[in-house]
């Protein structure tokens, strides 16, 4: 693996209103690596996926400020790793709760695609419970190395 050649590591509350600035600041960390807008748009959107899991999972619709969301980046020369972590009730079923349309909510507002959205926009995910209690999303995203120059540069 290549070095890496920079790091980022917050919490935050496991809030809704947080989601919004989780993704802005993992979507700022890594454009000293000049991705397209459409990589940017891939990784907002499975950081967002990810703390929402947090918010309503985890910690089951609590949002208190003592519940909290751990978002750990590494920046090397043409990938993003994103580790989104938290301490709450953990995944009974891993493989089972990855699967398209399966939601612990079948009755609430969720549509289980949450995995499969980061799936779709990440190059790599893993999810695995966390000794203690907790889950960790690790996320990778490849960039692409030959990017065209826009004309008058």
């Amino acid at each position: 693996m290549n070095e890496v050649i920079n790091t980022l590591s917050m919490n935050i509350p496991a809030k809704s209103e947080n989601e919004s600035f989780a993704r802005a600041v993992v979507a700022s960390f890594c454009v000293g690596l000049n991705p397209t807008v459409d990589e940017i748009n891939d990784i907002k959107t499975a950081v967002s996926e990810a703390v929402t899991n947090c918010v309503v999972h985890a910690y089951q619709k609590r949002q208190s400020n003592q519940d909290m969301i751990t978002i750990e980046c590494k920046l090397f020369p043409a990938m993003l790793e994103v580790k989104i972590s938290d301490r709450g009730v953990g995944i009974a079923n891993i493989t089972q709760a990855m699967e398209p349309f399966y939601t612990t909510e079948p009755n609430g507002e969720r549509s289980g695609m949450g995995f499969t959205v980061m799936q779709s926009f990440m190059d790599t995910i893993s999810v695995n419970n966390q000794s203690g209690g907790g889950t960790v999303v690790t996320m990778q995203k490849n960039f692409t190395k030959d990017k065209q120059k826009v004309s008058g540069e």
